[in-house]
């Protein structure tokens, strides 16, 4: 991971040379949105690689989405692996912390030598990449946040992480925060992922119900005389 000071200081190099960034940052916090650039993720890959997990990373934008490609050890194999990825759906407030994903163009190639199973099928062509969602359906040691997988599509919910969804400190800050604001959508244009967000989505009645169930109620219980 890059230092702070590292961040900061491609940050400044970036905005020197792209001052236009900070109108087009101001302007996108007015209509609740966050524009980040490509190559800021493309900065991170970069990062991604000293850790040894990835390698080659490349991305671009394929707009509404972002083609990703790498290579990587997959159970013991070498590949190169490479899809667009684009977001289709979120859904994020005190019950579901959802990201849906419709995967295109996948590819795995052999990036070296292995007699592994997943090298045997991806020689013989058996794996149908159409349905990437699919072939994740059923490959073991599957992370307890993927919700669906099927076809092309993924659904990831983080509040079926046991560290979100069973810690109720977690829960309730997630309940209040998504009360005000929560993720809207994602996309792609040529240079920008662009991330919307929308202002109170249960209206001031919800948002004033969060508070009162989330913030108020529990500072009220400990002033209330315990049951022996």
């Amino acid at each position: 991971m890059p230092t702070p000071q590292e961040t900061v200081d491609a940050l400044r190099s970036y905005l020197r040379l792209h001052p236009e960034e900070v109108g087009r940052a101001v302007r996108s916090a007015l209509g609740l949105r966050v524009g980040v650039p490509v190559a800021a993720l493309r900065w991170l890959g970069q990062q991604a690689e000293r850790s040894g997990k990835v390698e080659d990373f490349h991305i671009d934008s394929v707009p509404p989405g972002l083609r990703l490609s790498g290579n990587v050890d997959l159970m013991n194999t070498p590949i190169r692996a490479g899809a667009i990825v684009f977001v289709e759906r979120i859904v994020f407030n005190d019950e579901q912390l959802t990201v849906a994903l419709r995967l295109e163009e996948v590819k795995l190639k052999l990036n070296g030598e292995s007699d592994s199973p997943i090298a045997a099928l991806i020689k013989s062509g058996a794996l149908d990449l159409s349905n990437p969602g699919t072939l994740v359906n059923f490959m073991p040691g599957r992370s307890p946040v993927l919700a669906e997988a099927n076809g092309n599509r993924i659904v990831l919910d983080l509040m079926r992480d046991p560290k979100i969804g069973k810690n109720p400190l977690v829960r309730r800050a997630v309940s209040l925060l998504t009360s005000f604001v929560t993720l809207h959508g994602v996309e792609t244009d040529q240079r920008h992922v662009d991330i919307a967000f929308r202002a109170l989505p249960t209206g001031f009645g919800g948002a004033f119900r969060s508070v009162r169930q989330n913030v108020l109620l529990p500072g009220m219980s400990r002033f209330l005389p315990r049951a022996r």
